[in-house]
């Protein structure tokens, strides 16, 4: 069984656990500039890496986010989903805060005091943050699926799951 993390940005990072190993981490970066151009070619390429027996968890939209960005955020993240019904596939919607509380302890973390608690707990690092998030991802999609023994903190962050 393999697990997916999705973290969709502009630069989109994306985890696939399988036998318990990390098997793909990767930030997409499209060569494309013109929008919605560059959301195909993200959507396409996580696309050419998912498979129809995966658990996959997406991080979800950040409601509070302000600025210019936040139309892309939702651009990329929408036909990232559009494309996954698209292909019969089913995710896991996974609020930010939830992604940092599952990492960390606290739903508030900056994405800084994520490299720490990432590194003790799963022997993970990355120089992406969007990596790592999606690496947090696919470890809740593996805590979902029953495979692995949950802390307090990390059952309340599934609970906000959907």
């Amino acid at each position: 069984m393999r697990f997916v993390g999705i973290d969709p940005s502009t630069k989109t990072g994306l985890v696939i656990l399988e036998d318990n190993k990390v098997h793909t981490a990767i930030e997409i970066t499209p060569q494309e500039e013109r929008d919605p151009h560059r959301f195909i070619e993200i959507a396409k390429t996580v696309m050419s890496h998912i498979t129809e027996h995966d658990v996959i968890c997406i991080e979800g939209f950040s409601y509070g986010s302000r600025g210019a960005a936040v139309s892309v955020q939702y651009g990329i993240g929408w036909i990232l989903r559009s494309e996954l019904i698209k292909a019969g596939l089913s995710y896991f919607e996974v609020p930010p805060s939830s992604v940092k509380k599952f990492a960390t302890g606290r739903g508030n973390a900056k994405k800084d005091e994520m490299v720490l608690p990432i590194y003790k707990r799963w022997g993970f690092e990355h120089n992406s943050d969007n990596v790592r998030d999606a690496f947090v991802l696919a470890q809740i999609a593996r805590a979902l699926s029953g495979q692995v023994e949950l802390t307090k903190f990390q059952k309340e962050a599934l609970n906000k799951i959907s």
